[in-house]
């Protein structure tokens, strides 16, 4: 026994020694300074958001170290902690949330190192508490603040404050889905470092700024779901470094600028539910880029033909419905390998359907359904049978499909069978039973349509006939 204590005597002086030196560097870190200011803001700016209750220096004494804030950051600074970013509202089950009366203290703009500040259905009441984004003391963030977002706040009302545009080094101004009305400042193009600018769901009004065409550097730019009107800036050529362009569902109008063949990098084009017309931008097959076109419900006008579809090879996504489209769908649009979905339906095409179509590699949706196409459709049986109902082509009223289809049962919904129809002479005499040729004509129509030749109707009219006699003589002799 005796030996045993001496043997892990020195192990155990050895363990106290480095426990003692490894507890010294976490002592030393976990009592860094704070700056007393610093402290004592964030602890006043957090109490205004989530409620007068909520006693920080009791519940946090440590906020930066060993007792953290929820959504609250800090970085060790030249031998200091300061706050960088804070996130206020319900992201995590832990996470602070906010006070029905939820309130902006001055106290938000002293974090001289703050990069981030966002929130989150926070401010959620536009009658009873509504609130607006302070119009002053921004400029104190201007050195440091890179994202600021305000996300699901319905109770946030009034305008977008033109200070805003001094915070230089702001990289992402995220304004989603808020109560915030008037027009969008004209200083927004002033954030020359912006890569990120979403102000979408929304009642923003008037023209979108031309401004915003010197942001060189953007990377997405959301303004849909608003009241936005007027043309598209021309200056939104400028926009080279542009991967995301929606401004769907607005007021917008005119014609689509042929400056947008300037945004070669762009992969997303959402301009549906506008007023836009004057029909495509043959520069659109400059934006050899784009992935998405979406361009539905608006009177667009023109036609598809003349159009270089073969440039824009990463199309995966092409929606023209409902644009006013008038001419013949082109053979060239099978040129796009990519393609997944093609929606033409509501237009005023005209016409037989390319049998090329059916040949793009990709296809999982063609919609051509109610305009003026005509013909014979020229599909696989298997075809139709790997599309089903994404294959949409009803409401032609002139077009139709083989009728050898009907027997394997894979036809395209909604269209009817091609008819050969029967031609005989209205020369012959009526009968006495009033089964005239006329009456005849009628059931070879009728026949025809249900899938038979009008070769087989033509040789086998006399058998129908005789038959009908023998069955009214029947019928005549139970009454002798």
């Amino acid at each position: 026994m005796k030996r045993f204590v001496v043997s892990i005597e020195p192990v155990f002086l050895l363990l106290l020694l480095l426990l003692d030196v490894s507890g010294s560097d976490e002592a030393d870190m976990s009592i860094a300074p704070m700056e007393q200011r610093e402290r004592e803001a964030l602890y006043s700016a957090i109490q205004g958001f989530v409620g007068r209750w909520w006693n920080g220096s009791e519940l946090y004494p440590d906020p930066c170290g060993w007792t953290p804030i929820q959504g609250v950051s800090c970085d060790f600074i030249d031998g200091f902690w300061y706050v960088t970013d804070i996130n206020i509202g319900p992201v995590h089950d832990n996470s602070l949330q906010c006070t029905h009366n939820a309130e902006f203290r001055p106290e938000l703009f002293e974090f001289k190192h703050l990069k981030t500040l966002s929130f989150f259905n926070c401010f959620v009441s536009p009658l009873q508490h509504p609130r607006s984004i302070p119009t002053k003391n921004w400029e104190r963030l201007e050195g440091s603040l890179e994202s600021l977002e305000f996300r699901s706040n319905r109770g946030l009302i009034g305008q977008i404050p033109a200070i805003l545009g001094s915070l230089s080094k702001l990289q992402s101004l995220v304004l989603l889905e808020n109560g915030l009305t008037g027009k969008l400042p004209m200083n927004l193009g002033n954030l020359h470092s912006l890569r990120r600018l979403v102000v979408s769901g929304n009642r923003f009004s008037g023209q979108i700024p031309p401004s915003l065409g010197g942001l060189t550097q953007l990377l997405i730019f959301d303004s849909s779901r608003n009241s936005l009107s007027g043309p598209l800036p021309l200056t939104f050529g400028g926009l080279t470094s542009l991967l995301k362009l929606d401004l769907s569902n607005n007021l917008l109008e005119g014609k689509l600028p042929g400056e947008l063949g300037n945004l070669k990098n762009l992969t997303l084009l959402d301009l549906r539910n506008n007023l836009f017309s004057g029909g495509l931008t043959r520069s659109l097959k400059e934006m050899i880029s784009l992935e998405e076109m979406v361009l539905s419900n608006n009177p667009i006008g023109g036609d598809l033909m003349g159009f270089e579809w073969k440039n824009m090879q990463n199309l995966v996504i092409l929606d023209l419905s409902n644009t006013g489209l008038t001419g013949e769908i082109p053979e060239t649009m099978a040129e796009l390998k990519k393609l997944r979905f093609l929606g033409l339906n509501d237009n005023n095409l005209s016409g037989s359907i390319p049998a090329k179509l059916s040949a793009m590699p990709c296809v999982s949706a063609l919609y051509l359904y109610r305009n003026n196409l005509t013909g014979e459709l020229k599909f696989s049986e298997w075809f139709y049978g790997k599309m089903g109902r994404r294959f949409g082509a009803w409401s032609n009223p002139n077009l139709c499909y083989p009728v050898e289809l009907m027997a394997t049962g894979r036809i395209p919904f909604g269209v009817k069978p091609c008819q050969q129809e029967a031609i005989i002479s209205d020369a012959r005499p009526r009968t006495k039973l009033g089964l005239g040729i006329e009456n005849m004509n009628q059931s070879y129509y009728l026949v025809a349509s249900l899938g038979f030749s009008s070769g087989v109707i033509r040789g086998c009219w006399w058998v129908i006939l005789v038959k009908e006699m023998v069955h009214v003589f029947l019928l005549l002799s139970t009454f002798i």
